[in-house]
């Protein structure tokens, strides 16, 4: 707003010279255009500060949504520290759980011949 001519300080102060029937008309209107000016400055700055500020809440928002659906693919990505010893020895306990005391006793027998 640095193309604003008058401070409120300005206006308060300002004293306008009387003349035989009161101020001068002229400098009375001259002082108002100034003020009026002014204000359509004002007016137009606020309405572009509303305006860019409307523009980044939305960009906010976007990025906001952005970042919660990269932590969501993140978290659902798999460890990388985690090696193929790792993922082994969990298939293993897997298999062990679902089949159980069959794994075992298959192992006890031996391997199997086939019959031809």
């Amino acid at each position: 707003m640095d193309n604003l001519n008058f401070t409120t300080q300005d206006i308060l102060q300002k004293e306008f010279k009387t003349k035989m029937r009161g101020y001068d008309p002229t400098e009375v209107d001259e002082f108002l255009d100034q003020v009026i000016k002014d204000y359509e400055a004002y007016d137009a700055k606020v309405e572009e500060l509303t305006s860019n500020n409307q523009r980044l809440r939305s960009r906010n928002d976007e990025l906001t949504k952005q970042v919660t659906v990269n932590k969501n693919v993140q978290s659902a990505q798999p460890n990388p520290t985690v090696t193929n010893f790792d993922i082994l020895k969990r298939l293993s306990n897997l298999e062990r759980h679902v089949f159980g005391a069959k794994l075992d006793d298959n192992q006890q027998d031996g391997p199997r011949k086939l019959n031809n």
